[in-house]
């Protein structure tokens, strides 16, 4: 969360002339609240039911950039289909810099009322083998977004070829 998968996806999605998709997004729309209101009035793992159904989904189409949320990875049947059925990048960025970025959102239910520094370092420490397990890691820490997205596409165009 925080890393910038939907603002690199769209433009990466641009480039490439295929749809993107934001799984965080679809949800939201397809329940009328914000993934907050999920966590706190449905919980977190009707949230997971959810974000699995859309994401195995959405995986089965062509021509997209799909952006997954934080924790979808995570979720064995979607990183099996993911590798089996597409080339995914994990956008890793710098635990200070990721810090200060959440910093400023009250929208993450993972991080509401916790210590962030702490809760930021434990989620990525705990997700940082499993977001290994993608086709590609992009350091973009000090890059910029189209240098990023310029990283992204030279690396799926050589992937495919």
């Amino acid at each position: 969360m925080g890393v910038g998968k939907s603002t690199i996806g769209e433009r990466l999605a641009k480039k490439l002339s295929y749809k993107f998709v934001d799984i965080d997004k679809m949800i939201e729309s397809q329940e009328g609240c914000s993934i907050n209101s999920i966590f706190r009035k449905k919980s977190e793992e009707y949230f997971r039911k959810l974000e699995n159904k859309i994401t195995l989904n959405e995986i089965k189409k062509k021509k997209c950039v799909i952006s997954l949320g934080g924790g979808a990875f995570l979720n064995q049947k979607i990183r099996r289909a993911v590798k089996i059925s597409t080339v995914s990048f994990w956008l890793d960025v710098n635990l200070s810099i990721l810090t200060s970025r959440l910093s400023k959102s009250k929208m993450r239910p993972l991080l509401i009322e916790k210590n962030l520094n702490e809760t930021v370092k434990k989620i990525y420490l705990e997700r940082k083998k499993i977001y290994n397990e993608a086709s590609f890691r992009i350091k973009c820490s000090f890059e910029k977004k189209d240098e990023i997205v310029n990283k992204i596409l030279k690396l799926y165009e050589n992937s495919r070829n």
